[in-house]
């Protein structure tokens, strides 16, 4: 939570926020991956297999500004958090691996979004 609200204390524009973020995305062309600085994870043990399982009790989607961040359930019980160099805000980054591909995804930490529900059994 503290790096959610630093995060949004940061008014400055830099190369970081050229583009939204609010919501789940490809890694944006023009934000490159020396500027991002990984400060955290995540995961809770990179032994064990997280939940695919996600959490959307409002009706939210993955792909929504507004959906839920909720560290015990996917994509972000498999992410590590970077911090902008340049204007230190933070983003939460993660691998998407589909059949056929990779593909590096961000979103902002949102202080607003956050919420710590249970994973469950």
């Amino acid at each position: 939570m503290r790096l959610a609200q630093d995060s949004a204390s940061v008014t400055a524009p830099c190369n970081c926020n050229k583009e939204s973020l609010a919501a789940w995305r490809a890694l944006p062309l023009g934000l490159k991956l020396d500027r991002l600085e990984e400060v955290g994870t995540l995961f809770d043990d990179p032994y064990d297999e997280p939940t695919f399982a996600e959490f959307h009790p409002a009706g939210t989607r993955y792909e929504s500004e507004d959906a839920p961040i909720a560290p015990a359930f996917y994509p972000y019980n498999r992410c590590t958090v970077t911090r902008c160099l340049d204007c230190g805000r933070h983003y939460l980054r993660y691998n998407e691996a589909g059949g056929y591909f990779t593909e590096l995804r961000i979103r902002a930490l949102q202080p607003e979004l956050l919420v710590d529900p249970p994973a469950g059994p």
